[in-house]
């Protein structure tokens, strides 16, 4: 095992095979991304407070505070942890195994092929053209998911779940007060979706055809629904949207209790500007996270060393 201290601004790479990186931050933040080289490289811009200690075994790659462990990271509440914060930019073969932990910190990945875990306390997380699984997992932090082609799963219990270009085989969140806007473009492939939530709100963009059961119900929100296929029953209290949409092959499910729920269509072609799913949901007051990926460091000396 090769292990460094990081306690500056400093710059690593890693000959040793990478298959798979662990992040642990709190503050700041981390990037990802995943390129054709077969090294890693790591860049630490900015650092406060104590070191981050790097190790390398078995072609695990782990960055991390050493009083921050994986298991039970969303209940870390060490106080005196707050008084840090750091920025980590990580360069690896697109084929990482990619786990990252940040308590108050934004995560950016982009680019990988491997399974993706977050797990995040308050911070954001923007996951950029992703092929494989995807797991987040957050109190507040809100997900922004760009070209996701992997299976999608996301837990909180505010953050807000934004889904662009979604092409995966399934999206399954869970949250008791964020809102969720998921845009799929799926077209020849069944949809597969189920959401819910308390009281935040859900909006759906569907392909054109779509294929899939549609059922999706809210107890006291308002609805919208843009397909003819659908019925709309309720007028007062509960209302449900149900039916089906092409072969249906596939299955939507979205249920809120006091949230609205807004069912849109993707245009038949690209020659019509799309519409923007958070200009149908009736009262939506959630934006989207505005981070952005950033390339990883491009300058890193090949001396390894305790910093």
């Amino acid at each position: 095992m090769s292990e460094w201290s990081v306690a500056e601004p400093s710059k690593l790479t890693f000959d040793a095979p990478v298959t798979a990186l662990h992040v642990r931050v709190v503050n700041g933040t981390v990037n990802v991304v995943g390129t054709d080289e077969g090294s890693a490289r790591l860049e630490v811009s900015e650092l406060e407070g104590p070191p981050l200690v790097v190790t390398q075994k078995d072609g695990t790659l782990t960055v991390a505070y050493e009083d921050l462990p994986w298991k039970g990271f969303l209940k870390w509440l060490d106080r005196k942890g707050w008084r840090r914060s750091v920025v980590v930019s990580l360069a690896v073969p697109a084929s990482t195994r990619v786990e990252v932990g940040v308590v108050g910190a934004n995560a950016v990945v982009s680019g990988t092929d491997g399974r993706v875990e977050v797990k995040g306390v308050t911070g954001d997380t923007t996951l950029v053209r992703i092929a494989g699984q995807v797991r987040v997992d957050t109190v507040s932090g809100n997900l922004e998911a760009q070209a996701v082609t992997g299976d999608l799963r996301f837990n909180s219990v505010s953050g807000d779940l934004t889904v662009v270009e979604g092409s995966g085989s399934s999206v399954r969140a869970e949250s008791v007060s964020g809102s969720m806007i998921v845009d799929l473009d799926t077209t020849g492939f069944p949809t597969d979706v189920q959401l819910s939530n308390v009281s935040g709100e859900i909006a759906i963009r569907l392909p054109h055809p779509a294929d899939a059961v549609v059922e999706a119900n809210t107890t006291s929100g308002k609805v919208s629904n843009a397909f003819e296929d659908l019925r709309v029953n309720g007028q007062w209290g509960a209302k449900k949207i149900t039916g089906r949409l092409g072969a249906g092959n596939g299955k939507l499910k979205a249920m809120t209790v006091s949230g609205s729920i807004a069912l849109l269509r993707r245009p038949p072609t690209e020659d019509e500007p799309p519409e923007d799913p958070r200009d149908a949901v009736p009262e939506a007051s959630a934006e989207a996270p505005s981070a952005a990926p950033t390339d990883g460091p491009t300058d890193a000396p090949t001396d390894k060393k305790v910093l």
